[in-house]
């Protein structure tokens, strides 16, 4: 009895094992659709971007991005506008804000933009 034991331990069960399987195939499955799309290095950044969980790291990468913009062309209003909404919907799936609340967010985000904006180009956001 112990010996039996000992072995179902050992050994997966069939119903995990065909699940595990059944994972790696539809992972196979979706890698090959959108692997035919790609050269060798996308396919590999592919494979990279699997093992990420979250969105954190979006989020991480759109502040840079905004920043970078922010810098580059302060007087663009409606694509720092754009890059903000961007930002407060990542954050918003990332938290699982409510509607009410991403609007709140984004109003407060673009509001601090308009106030910083206004403060390091007068002449750029005088209309508002």
């Amino acid at each position: 009895m112990a010996v039996a034991d000992a072995e179902r331990k050992e050994k997966p069960s069939r119903r995990r094992a065909t699940a595990a399987r059944s994972r790696h195939r539809k992972k196979d499955v979706a890698r090959d659709f959108y692997g035919s799309a790609l050269d060798a290095a996308e396919r590999i950044e592919l494979e990279a971007a699997e093992e990420i969980r979250g969105l954190d790291k979006e989020i991480a990468l759109l502040r840079t991005k905004l920043r970078s913009v922010l810098s580059e062309r302060p007087a663009d209003l409606p694509l720092m506008l754009r890059g903000i909404e961007l930002l407060v919907k990542a954050v918003s799936a990332r938290y699982r804000l409510s509607k009410e609340a991403e609007e709140d967010l984004s109003e407060s985000l673009a509001g601090v933009v308009r106030g910083v904006g206004g403060l390091l180009m007068p002449e750029a956001f005088a209309d508002e």
